[in-house]
């Protein structure tokens, strides 16, 4: 009898393990989500372990570029990537981007200044900014005066419109080339052009209401050549004006064309193929705040040696905001920046008027003229 249940049981057992395992199995699967649900708690079970291996795009905070932990990326992480560029752009109103390809603000050297006082105070803020637009930092032994080509000796008078510093370590060595540049709409340049054009320097006058330019297209452009005192200067004409906005990514122009009526002054040169301007001129129509932030930041004032410019102050400017206290210690904050890049005051001529803000302040003028010479060039 037990010799046939030894035979008999294996052939039993092999019957049964099937439906034993199909058994454990069903448990299993009925069991497995109330511990995948209870995994990471106190009491948890037996969770579900898995790997996921991912191709999203990390942004990269030196490059602005997607990448991932292996340094590459897939099809679908470069779409990803171009959606969240576009989204970056879609939050500016304006479209445009600032620092896309460029570093901080306050690596370029513009940084909002502190406060004059311990509370904010509009005379506190006025009796810091009016003495760096009215003194002078640079004593110049030979100076251009305007509509001259010939330097002479300094005569400090303050009825002069603006002065170039004619030391001649700071002026363009003889048989190099020269370049300037004038933002003017009401002709008041006239007098700067002749000099310039006296040192034999190439003009380039930006204006976008006149008839008599370009349009923006080098190969178009009206050059007439004109000489004063033995200068072989040429005045080119320009059908254009300053931004100081960056544009879209994707709308860069190839070298030689400037395409439309407004570009960045760093746009510009590089569409002239000009790495440095020897002597600007501008008068930007209270435009001149945001304009200069945007050379401080671009570091585009490294690239220019002497600087002619009209600074308004009756109202604050296009796209300048806030209290009068805020806007005197902006103010005050981009001609710190100026100084920051190099240049020093050679020059103050104020113009007619003692609005400030809206505001009459005898001490102040309403506009001035101020001359700078860079110093680290």
């Amino acid at each position: 009898m037990r010799a046939d249940l030894r035979g008999v049981l294996p052939r039993v057992a092999i019957f049964l393990i099937p439906p034993i395992l199909i058994t454990v199995q069903l448990l299993v699967v009925f069991r497995l989500p109330q511990d995948h649900r209870d995994t990471g708690t106190a009491g948890g079970g037996i969770g579900i372990v898995y790997s996921v291996i991912s191709i999203e795009p990390r942004r990269s905070a030196r490059h602005g570029t997607a990448a991932t932990s292996a340094g590459t990326v897939g099809l679908r992480g470069l779409v990803q990537a171009e959606g969240e560029e576009e989204q970056v752009e879609r939050r500016d109103d304006r479209w445009y981007e600032d620092e896309n390809e460029m570093p901080t603000r306050q690596a370029r050297g513009f940084l909002l200044q502190s406060w004059a006082a311990e509370e904010p105070s509009l005379t506190a803020e006025l009796n810091r900014i009016l003495p760096s637009i009215n003194r002078p930092q640079v004593n110049c032994s030979r100076v251009l005066s305007p509509g001259e080509s010939q330097a002479s000796q300094a005569s400090g008078s303050p009825d002069l419109p603006w002065l170039l510093c004619a030391e001649e370590w700071l002026l363009p060595a003889e048989k190099t080339p020269c370049v300037a540049y004038s933002f003017s709409m009401d002709g008041g340049d006239a007098d700067f052009i002749k000099t310039v054009l006296g040192l034999g320097c190439e003009v380039h006058r930006f204006d976008p209401s006149s008839s008599n330019a370009s349009g923006g297209h080098l190969g178009n452009s009206l050059a007439s050549r004109h000489g004063d005192d033995g200068g072989s200067g040429v005045v080119i004409h320009h059908k254009m004006w300053l931004e100081w906005r960056s544009p879209r990514k994707g709308t860069r122009r190839k070298r030689g064309t400037l395409g439309s009526v407004s570009q960045t002054l760093r746009d510009i040169m590089q569409a002239l193929s000009h790495h440095t301007v020897d002597f600007l001129y501008a008068d930007l129509l209270s435009a001149e705040w945001r304009i200069f932030q945007n050379w401080i930041e671009q570091g585009t004032l490294l690239s220019i040696h002497h600087l002619v410019a009209t600074v308004h102050l009756q109202w604050a400017g296009f796209e300048v905001g806030g209290t009068n206290e805020e806007v005197v210690r902006y103010w005050f904050s981009i001609l710190h920046g100026l100084k920051a890049s190099g240049f020093q005051l050679v020059h103050s001529s104020p113009g007619e008027g003692h609005s400030v803000l809206k505001q009459h302040i005898a001490s102040a003028h309403s506009s001035y003229t101020l001359s700078w010479v860079n110093m680290a060039n």
